[in-house]
């Protein structure tokens, strides 16, 4: 069975769909995965984790690794809710034959479903809202049934899993180069949040981060809303290096993307600010483009080039 929630915005009629049933593996279309079957934690629930290793994969060669949220989105459009996908195992293969980027391997971690919100929205930022702002949020979240409880980010511990558990592991499963300049992370919406967060937090881990669609509102509505402000306060204390770092972010115009442009600005100042370039930085906006897979697929080959680039 699947939960479908209706959510207005901007006269949109955006749909969500929360899956409450295991997926089928995934298949690629290209290259090879490894599955991983609720691996465990002591900071978050069990969740599955694909790594997708591609053709002619070795073990006498290093690998670069990107980490990738909500990861079953990734591969197998035939496994997922919308019936959409990343397209991740093509687009890193051609890019990778191409030689535009080096070669790597990607680690597709699953969302926690229910506990999705809380794993990937920003904690510190949160915490620095005052308890009436707090319990706005919650209001928000309990009325598109995104929390029953009392809404609490656990972003801290979902990054000590993929750090200080999760990244050990591939590193020693797999042949991999453990250095942040060969570490990367990335996601779409509130994976685009965390993705932030993870550069931000861990600076020494990874080396670059790309960020789709952020969610700045965190919450589905920009009225009154102190999300965003939280977020861009908390950039400006914690952004990483801009000369040891890369950063991409994007947008699109329409459905939950619509909301995203005052926010994306106001971050984009502070990122001049603190010394970001070209070099190092990318922000970009796709008119007409969505909130979904489909979209985020036909670019991702943007935001890879610029993070592996050779």
């Amino acid at each position: 069975m699947k939960k479908i929630i209706l959510l207005p915005i901007l006269s949109v009629q955006f749909q969500i769909s929360v899956s409450q049933t295991p997926s089928p593996p995934q298949k690629p279309s290209t290259g090879e995965i490894r599955h991983y079957e609720n691996f465990k934690s002591n900071f978050v629930t069990s969740r599955n984790v694909d790594v997708w290793l591609p053709n002619g994969y070795s073990q006498k060669r290093k690998y670069a690794v990107l980490y990738m949220h909500d990861g079953q989105m990734l591969f197998d459009s035939t496994t997922t809710w919308n019936k959409q996908e990343w397209g991740v195992d093509e687009v890193v293969s051609k890019l990778i034959a191409d030689k535009k980027i080096k070669d790597c391997i990607v680690v597709g971690v699953f969302n926690g479903s229910g506990t999705r919100h809380a794993d990937y929205f920003p904690q510190k930022p949160y915490e620095s809202l005052t308890q009436l702002q707090r319990d706005t949020i919650t209001a928000q979240l309990q009325k598109m049934g995104r929390t029953k409880e009392v809404f609490k980010p656990i972003s801290d511990n979902y990054l000590k899993f993929l750090v200080t558990e999760l990244k050990p592991f591939i590193d020693k499963t797999f042949s991999t180069k453990k250095d942040a300049k060969n570490t990367f992370v990335a996601g779409s919406s509130m994976g685009g949040l965390i993705s932030m967060y993870a550069i931000c937090e861990y600076p020494n881990v990874f080396g670059g981060a790309a960020c789709l669609s952020t969610h700045w509102p965190g919450i589905f509505s920009m009225q009154n809303n102190p999300i965003p402000d939280a977020f861009i306060t908390y950039l400006k204390t914690n952004l990483p290096n801009p000369k040891k770092h890369k950063l991409y972010f994007d947008y699109g115009t329409v459905t939950l993307d619509a909301l995203y442009e005052p926010a994306q600005l106001k971050v984009d100042a502070v990122m001049t600010a603190k010394g970001w370039t070209s070099k190092n930085w990318i922000t970009r906006k796709f008119e007409g483009a969505d909130h979904s897979e489909k979209s985020w697929r036909k670019r991702l080959n943007i935001p890879l080039e610029f993070l592996l680039s050779k």
